[in-house]
């Protein structure tokens, strides 16, 4: 699989849609603190030529949804790719202003619908240019096929209880870091805490420091909290079902067969107060 382009690979594709998928949100200053801005503002400021800006809170989401980026259904995902100007055999690029997340989650949102898409490795700041500002002309609108069914690749709450009750042997893997697990920080949901018997596999533990997803020995050793997993179910889980689709990415490079991603995430999860939550 073919996840992720080089900013190279990238500037020597001429027929590509590339969408600039970026989310701003904002550190919470204290529990409940949710706050969400449209990355428009930094498209128009500085983007890859040729590329559109698709605001994740409305585009690729289901606004009927009880929680923020609640996923869309395949045919939704679809018409709104067609929208934006693909046709059957558009390749399809997403990136985001650097922190992978946001466009891990559009690609996992058309990986589930069906479509193929790769992630610029290392979002914006590994184009070395040229850039443009401004609005770009509108790409005329495509179509594509019906998607038929979701590919099963998101979990509900109802799966992730049953997880977390040992009902079920799948292995339930949070991609917050660990002062989110510990509760010693403010989180933008309605309680503190992670979901009680997940692993830890932050994220962020998953970009090196070149700003890129880890790759051979690097990634392998990242992945080790899930080693000896390859072909057993995991589920991931984060704040609000955007970095579990970072480190989603990550397993399924490692060579994870069976990863979906809980949408609601501690979005829906916290809002409940006869759930459980626990820190560490």
């Amino acid at each position: 699989m073919q996840a992720l382009i080089s900013a190279a690979e990238l500037a020597a594709t001429t027929d590509a849609l590339v969408l600039d998928v970026t989310v701003q949100l904002a550190a919470p200053e204290f529990d409940g603190d949710y706050r969400s801005e449209s990355g428009r503002g930094l498209w128009l400021d500085r983007h890859i030529p040729g590329s559109a800006h698709v605001d994740l809170r409305t585009v690729f989401a289901d606004p009927a949804a009880s929680y923020h980026f609640g996923k869309p259904s395949p045919a939704q995902v679809a018409a709104e790719l067609a929208a934006l100007g693909a046709v059957p055999g558009t390749p399809v690029v997403l990136y985001d202003a650097g922190s992978m997340q946001w466009a891990s989650r559009a690609w996992w949102t058309l990986r589930d619908a069906g479509f193929d898409a790769r992630i610029l490795d290392g979002g914006l700041p590994a184009w070395q240019g040229p850039f443009a500002s401004g609005e770009e002309p509108a790409r005329s609108a495509g179509h594509l096929p019906d998607p038929g069914e979701s590919r099963g690749l998101w979990a509900d709450r109802a799966e992730v209880e049953a997880i977390s009750l040992g009902k079920v042997p799948d292995e339930l893997v949070c991609a917050l870091g660990p002062e989110y697990l510990a509760g010693t920080v403010p989180t933008r949901y309605t309680r503190r805490g992670h979901i009680p018997g997940s692993l830890s596999l932050p994220a962020k533990s998953l970009i090196g420091p070149e700003g890129t997803v880890l790759s051979g020995e690097a990634l392998s050793s990242a992945l080790r909290p899930v080693e000896g997993r390859l072909d057993e179910p995991i589920v991931v889980y984060c704040g609000g079902g955007v970095s579990a689709c970072l480190t989603a990415l990550g397993l399924v490079l490692g060579g994870y067969s069976d990863v979906r991603v809980y949408d609601g995430s501690l979005d829906e999860w916290s809002a409940d107060p006869s759930l459980p939550l626990v820190f560490s």
